[in-house]
């Protein structure tokens, strides 16, 4: 199985996927690479300064760390951040990629002291994977079973101190042992309209590309309150400027343009947000309508509705959820110019 292992501050690394080169490249020159680069989440960020501030002063090991909240939210860079201030080594693994103990022992038995290893969507653990990771967790040892029947022994190693940072977007679906095995717990939330338009022209900046104030505010109004969408929607963007202003240029009139054609709303909704909202009031008459209907309807799986589509559209009152299933509000109704 293959594994990223990140050991200094000059290692590009990844998000431990197969991803294409460029894009590697260009995701982690955007990343920030220090605690004082990071923008927004300012009472969490405040907070992890403290526990490594504390750790340091200690000499000790950094506890465990959860972040959780919405996809694109952060929790990644936070997580490529904390090792680096450390100094210490860096692992990354996805939770729904650990199918058995032993996909989880290079990790474990290669962790350095005091290193970081990072578990992407923690709740996708399988049991089986996550018993396993309770001791090494808590008592940093793991417990190897040889053998079967009358002949089976267990084997007890002693793990170095290390630290788990766990990623999650469904907190409510990790069980109650590992939760608790959790010293910090962090809920990261939508960032703020003015730290999305720092984090477009700081970022815009770093890829050596030009963007007027306003059209930094267009691109960041349209991001969904995420850093991730934004970033991606400045990439896109700047394709656009490449091709129609003679100095690469991202104006106003540019931004609107790209916008149009990646068929971006004024809202932020993609052309898959509003297919859902077109579902639920063409075929369930606005709702209720439950998860998984719409699933079918749309030939989308729910996991993806759920973390990926509903999380914004339920913050801009587009929908409610309700014991019987999901409703599009008259601000939805309105929003698609639809007659309710």
């Amino acid at each position: 199985m293959a594994r990223e292992t990140i050991f200094s501050d000059d290692d590009p690394g990844d998000e431990g996927g197969e991803f294409d080169v460029n894009a590697r490249v260009v995701d982690e020159r955007l990343r920030p690479q220090c605690l004082e680069d990071v923008i927004g989440q300012t009472k969490v960020v405040e907070r992890v300064r403290v526990m490594l501030d504390a750790t340091r002063k200690r000499n000790d090991t950094l506890g465990h760390i959860l972040f959780d909240g919405p996809p694109g939210i952060g929790k990644t860079t936070l997580a490529t951040v904390i090792p680096k201030e450390l100094n210490v080594d860096f692992q990354i693994a996805a939770g729904p990629a650990l199918d058995a103990p032993k996909d989880l022992l290079p990790y474990l038995t290669n962790a350095g002291h005091g290193s970081v290893l990072f578990i992407d969507e923690i709740h996708r653990l399988r049991p089986a994977v996550e018993e396993f990771l309770y001791p090494a967790m808590e008592d940093f040892r793991i417990d190897i079973a040889l053998g079967d029947g009358l002949n089976a022994r267990t084997i007890n190693m002693q793990l170095k101190p290390f630290t788990i940072i766990g990623a999650t977007t469904r907190a409510g679906m990790l069980t109650a042992p590992m939760r608790d095995r959790f010293v910090y717990r962090e809920h990261l939330d939508f960032y703020e309209p003015e730290d999305l338009v720092e984090i477009v022209r700081r970022n815009a900046e770093k890829l050596k590309t030009t963007i007027t104030d306003e059209a930094a505010i267009e691109v960041s109004r349209r991001s969904q309150g995420t850093p991730r969408k934004a970033n991606n929607i400045l990439l896109r963007t700047r394709d656009f400027a490449t091709l129609k202003d003679p100095d690469g240029k991202i104006t106003t009139k540019i931004a609107q343009h790209a916008m149009k054609v990646l068929e971006i709303d004024s809202l932020g909704l993609e052309r898959q947000d509003r297919r859902y909202l077109e579902t639920v009031i063409t075929i369930f008459q606005g709702g209720p309508a439950g998860l998984n209907a719409i699933s079918h309807s749309m030939s989308v799986p729910s996991d993806t509705l759920e973390d990926d589509i509903e999380p914004f559209l339920l913050r801009t009152g587009l929908i409610q959820r309700t014991p019987r299933g999901r409703i599009v509000t008259q601000k939805g109704y309105d929003h698609l110019d639809i007659a309710h």
